[in-house]
């Protein structure tokens, strides 16, 4: 079983990965700043998508940000 430190490490992880280092804490700032249920952003704050959906849609913008030139 997954301790809940190794899933905080892995979710920063992912966070960073996915937001770079800087966004990724802005993220986190924003969710400890206000009242966040998340139970209820899951079920307003996303599309109407299967997991597998949202996957391959963010497999997608994974994929469209590696071929992006950065300054």
């Amino acid at each position: 079983m997954t301790t809940e430190t190794e899933i905080r490490l892995r979710g920063m992880r992912a966070l960073i990965d996915a937001l770079g280092l800087v966004e990724a804490e802005r993220f986190v700032v924003s969710i400890n700043r206000e009242r966040f249920d998340y139970t209820t952003w899951r079920q307003t704050g996303l599309p109407d998508l299967s997991i597998e959906q949202i996957a391959a849609r963010a497999n997608q913008l994974s994929a469209e940000l590696d071929t992006t030139p950065r300054a």
